[in-house]
């Protein structure tokens, strides 16, 4: 009885807000809204497009070979095999590589320009990673293709010079100016008074760093993470001029793969329209849209579940 007694005063309350808002606030609340539904029902409408698109390839294929398949080859002329398990390796491999270099560097460089730059360093470097981050993925995919993968070429001697270690390096260089502008950002929000308050007690700054500051812009932190890793699992151009694209199942770094998005940027060019294949492309584009948005779930279940309130 109480919730619906406050149910009804949360109602009353709204009302009572609604009435006070002139002509101008009703209109701008109005847009608001409004901008707020086109939003959602633009995703609606790309998933019932990949949807729609996709369905003819549940009847005209196996999916259980689909997803459990160890082969890519849709082009062959009489038994084209769409196997997409070398393609979901692929992405995975080069995401969760990119993942690996991006966290320890993005996490470090996220600590020094919320704890310890000076103002002036911060007024340098924090636009100059918000401008990185804007530079086009072409431009990233154009630079490993011509010099990042000269360079592992000469350390690590790889089978291929196109390889997943060098989109995965690229991945990263990537991920790492989203990752820090979403954690600085939570770092920069724990009151003051909670730094105070530890220093008071004698704790060094490093201390205070890792016993107040991390853990309570935690779920910051892991969600710049996920968001992150959300935006290497969908990058297209770089992986595309920088892996290799050769579609083998293997879990060998140094050599090329193919990812998700390079294999619908290839083949949606070439393909017929309305064939077995066209419609093989939109369950893999089906698939991709269901992990990037499982991955954004993710990443607003973390926010939810760690958020402190100071």
């Amino acid at each position: 009885m109480a919730l619906n007694l406050g149910g009804r005063n949360g109602s009353k309350r709204r009302v009572r807000r609604n009435a006070h808002l002139s002509p101008r606030e009703r209109s701008i609340e109005l847009t608001l809204t409004l901008a707020t539904w086109t939003s959602v029902l633009a995703l609606g409408a790309v998933f019932g497009e990949l949807l729609l698109g996709a369905l003819p390839a549940f009847y005209s294929i196996n999916i259980i070979d689909f997803f459990s398949g160890t082969v890519w080859n849709p082009s062959h002329p009489v038994y084209p095999l769409y196997g997409i398990l070398p393609l979901l390796v692929g992405t995975l491999m080069v995401s969760f590589g990119a993942a690996l270099i991006a966290i320890p560097i993005g996490l470090g460089c996220t600590i020094w320009l919320a704890e310890l730059a000076h103002p002036r360093l911060k007024a340098i470097f924090k636009p100059a990673l918000e401008i990185l981050a804007g530079i086009p993925s072409v431009i990233f995919g154009f630079f490993a293709l011509v010099i990042l993968s000269e360079w592992i070429a000469v350390m690590f001697d790889p089978v291929t010079k196109l390889n997943a270690l060098n989109g995965a390096i690229m991945l990263a260089v990537m991920m790492i100016p989203i990752m820090v502008t979403v954690a600085e950002d939570a770092m920069h929000a724990v009151p003051d008074s909670l730094r105070e308050a530890s220093l008071a007690l004698g704790a060094t700054r490093w201390e205070t760093i890792r016993h107040v500051v991390l853990p309570a812009s935690l779920s910051g932190i892991v969600a710049a993470v996920v968001l992150g890793f959300g935006r290497a699992v969908g990058e297209t151009m770089t992986v595309l001029m920088a892996t290799g694209n050769a579609s083998m199942l293997h879990f060998d770094l140094l050599r090329s793969v193919q990812t998700m998005t390079a294999a619908i940027a290839i083949d949606f060019g070439e393909v017929e329209f309305y064939s077995e294949h066209y419609h093989v492309l939109f369950l893999v584009g089906l698939t991709l849209f269901v992990i990037t948005f499982i991955i954004n779930l993710l990443a607003d279940w973390v926010t939810r579940r760690y958020r402190e309130e100071y």
